[in-house]
Parts: structure tokens; C-alpha cells; sequence
């Protein structure tokens, strides 16, 4: 099985390459010379099921799994880090885990999670090299490589979480149920301050989630504070370039999108309307523009939110990260030994909200890297709680 899994991965990366090579001296392409990724191999002294008994009640032990390598990488190491690092991990009965770790700036989410899908029909199926063609590499064609430090002002960093809070995860399933009577309460015509649209599902669990963690904050502070939300949105697509429909590498903008407490009440439609406005706002100005006025959009939203004095500058402001992986096909990944049981996501760095669709595709699953005394009250948060399924998964 191991066997199995590693030749494929040599297979997979000889149409992803740039995975293989390292970041040059100043981090702003990739020497491709077939360097390689690290491969870790360990075994666990116990069995799946155990493990996956264990993790319904702290799934924080999945990260014992987490591939070290690539994190807190400086400019001494820069060089010899590699770009990705997959561990596989076998336990006592037969069963693995896999474990990828990539770097941000080279692999985005789509990146990463299209390489592990594709690995996987490459294994299951025995694809040779020479029909593994799922990604393009000529992004650089359009986006010429540019000195960025001139565009973006040093405070313009996504500061996330600070470091005196823990961060945990729990996983929710959203009930399907509850979302789409929710929907229809939201677009009936006879209800005052009905929405014009139809919310998509990731946006009505994107406004609960938001909801309940501001809800979580005042509860404890006291006070409703302002919120920084981070959208991470694939540009894939969605540019009038037919060069930026799948290339490999970091190709997100992050849409910042702002509540304020003086301004905003706190319905679920309030939330879906600040969501939907950000999006479709980047959305319609990114679909006419050129790459130059794209680059300067995705700086001007760093330096006017995150790096802003009246938002990035603010440690009275909740931040966090909402991240949809709805669009991905992880939870059908199966690399010959059937699909996963469990699916992790992030390191624990900062708030990150994780949503993917469940293994049928009906509803969304929800992975919450949160603030530990933020999900304490979370759990017992009613209004919450009514949108979410009893089991978590």
C-alpha cells in the first residue's frame, strides 16, 4: 500500500513540478530542480476505529498527523525547505492516514486539494504519466512577476488570532432541514425586509457561524465588537483570461468583508447581504478587469482592511478566516481503499472556519478552529444549535 501510494506520487508530480522545486532567494517564483517533496512514513499503535472513537470527543488528536516542515520557515532555510510535505501515517489494522502540508504562497487551497484528488485517481486507477494533465503552468504569462513589497504596506497582514488564545476544533453538520426553511423564510415576499435573491447554502452557514461566534464574543467582553471576516475567493474562472481557468499556484483574492455593530443588526439576512454585496462586488470588477488592476484590487483590500487604522490596526476587532471547500471533491478521494472517514483541515494558527460538503453531498459539514471559551459558549448556543444535526462528523 505505501508503495503504492509513493509511486504515484512521483507519478503526479511529474505534471506538477513547480511542488518539487523551492522558492528562490526572494520568494517570488519557484527554482524548479526536481528537489522533491518530503515523504514522512510512521506507524500508530492502535487501531482506526479506535482513533476515529477517540476523535468524537477531542478532535484535536488529529493533529498528531500534521506533516512538520514547512512551518516557521526564515530566510536561512528558505532555499532547502521544500514546498509540500505528505506524511503517511498506518495504524495496527491496516488503515492509514494521509497528511499534506503545503506552502501557502506556491499552493492555494485549490491547488492543494485538486493535487490530493487527482492523486488519487492516479493511484486508484494506475493513470500514466503521460495522461496526468489536470493543471496549467503559464499563469505567470499574464501575471508578470513584480516587486510586491512596493505594493503592499507593511502592516497590511491578516493578523488572525492573538497568540495568548488557544485555539480548538469541533466539527458540526448543518442540518439540511433547518437551512432550507431557513431560505424560504428569508425570500418569502410577505415577510418585511425579505431578501431579492436566493442565499446560497455556503452563504447562510457562513452568516450562522459569524452570528454565533459575535453572539460568543459579547458574552464574554461584555460588548459587541466589529468583525474582520476573510473570504479566501478562487480566481479561477472568473477572470476574462482563458490562461486563469486551473493553473497551479496561489491564485485567491481575500475578500475582507466588515460588520459594524453601529451600522448592522444582527439577523442572518443582515449577514447574508454583507456577504453577498463583497463577493459580487469583487466578483463583477475582477471579471472586466485587466491583470494589472487586479493585482493593484487584491493590494488595495489588504492595505485598506487588514492594514487600515480603522480595522487592521485594532485589537478591539474580532478576525477570522471563512474558508468554503464545498467546490472540492475531498470527501471522494479514494485512492483504491474506499473513501475517507475523516477529514482535518489547518493547524491551528487562527479562527478559520472550514466548510465542506458532507460524503452525499446534501448538506455542509463545518470544521471550527475557534477560540476555546468562544466554544464553550457556542455549544450552548441555542439559536446555533438549531441549524446543526445532533451528531458531528
Amino acid at each position: 500500500m505505501v508503495a503504492q501510494l509513493e509511486e504515484s506520487l512521483s507519478r503526479i508530480l511529474t505534471h506538477v513540478y513547480p511542488a518539487a522545486g523551492r522558492f528562490d532567494e526572494n520568494k517570488c517564483s519557484i527554482k524548479c530542480q526536481d528537489q522533491g517533496v518530503t515523504l514522512i512514513k510512521a506507524n500508530v499503535n492502535c487501531l482506526m476505529d479506535d482513533f476515529l472513537q477517540m476523535t468524537s470527543t477531542d478532535f484535536d488528536l488529529a493533529l498528531n498527523f500534521w506533516p512538520d516542515g514547512i512551518q516557521d520557515v526564515d530566510a536561512t532555510s528558505l532555499f532547502a525547505t521544500p514546498l509540500m510535505v505528505v506524511q503517511i501515517t498506518i495504524f495496527q489494522c491496516g488503515g492509514f492516514a494521509l497528511s499534506m502540508s503545503t506552502a501557502h504562497p506556491a499552493m492555494d487551497g485549490w491547488a492543494s486539494f485538486t493535487f490530493i484528488y487527482e492523486w488519487s485517481r492516479v493511484c486508484k486507477l494506475g493513470m500514466p504519466v503521460e495522461k496526468i494533465n489536470f493543471m496549467s503552468f503559464d499563469l505567470a504569462n499574464i501575471f508578470e512577476p513584480r516587486d510586491i513589497s512596493t505594493i503592499f504596506e507593511a502592516s497590511a497582514i491578516f493578523p488572525g488570532i492573538r497568540p495568548d488564545s488557544k485555539i480548538v476544533a469541533k466539527k458540526f453538520v448543518m442540518d439540511i432541514t433547518s437551512l432550507l426553511k431557513l431560505r424560504d423564510k428569508l425570500t418569502n415576499c410577505h415577510n418585511p425586509g425579505a431578501l431579492c435573491f436566493k442565499p446560497s447554502r455556503v452563504e447562510m452557514v457562513t452568516a450562522i457561524l459569524w452570528r454565533a461566534q459575535l453572539r460568543a464574543s459579547q458574552a464574554i467582553s461584555g460588548k459587541l465588537k466589529p468583525s474582520l471576516m476573510s473570504f479566501p475567493l478562487s480566481l479561477r474562472g472568473k477572470l476574462k483570461y482563458p490562461e486563469t481557468a486551473n493553473p497551479f499556484g496561489n491564485f485567491i483574492i481575500e475578500v475582507p468583508i466588515a460588520y459594524d455593530p453601529k451600522g448592522t443588526n444582527m439577523e442572518l439576512k443582515d449577514f447574508i447581504i454583507l456577504i453577498r454585496e463583497a463577493v459580487q462586488k469583487t466578483l463583477d470588477y475582477c471579471g472586466e478587469a485587466s491583470t494589472d488592476e487586479v493585482v493593484d484590487l487584491v493590494a488595495n483590500l489588504y492595505n485598506q482592511s487588514y492594514g487600515g487604522q480603522d480595522w487592521g490596526t485594532s485589537d478591539d476587532i474580532e478576525e477570522f478566516t471563512c474558508s468554503s471547500l464545498c467546490s472540492f471533491h475531498m470527501q471522494k478521494a479514494d485512492f483504491g481503499w474506499g473513501n475517507p472517514n475523516l477529514m482535518h483541515f489547518g493547524s491551528r494558527h487562527h479562527q478559520v472556519f472550514w466548510l465542506y460538503s458532507t460524503q452525499c453531498d446534501n448538506s455542509i459539514a463545518v470544521q471550527m478552529d475557534i477560540k476555546e471559551n468562544y466554544l464553550n459558549f457556542i455549544e450552548r448556543d441555542q439559536d446555533f444549535l438549531a441549524f446543526t444535526k445532533c451528531r458531528r462528523t
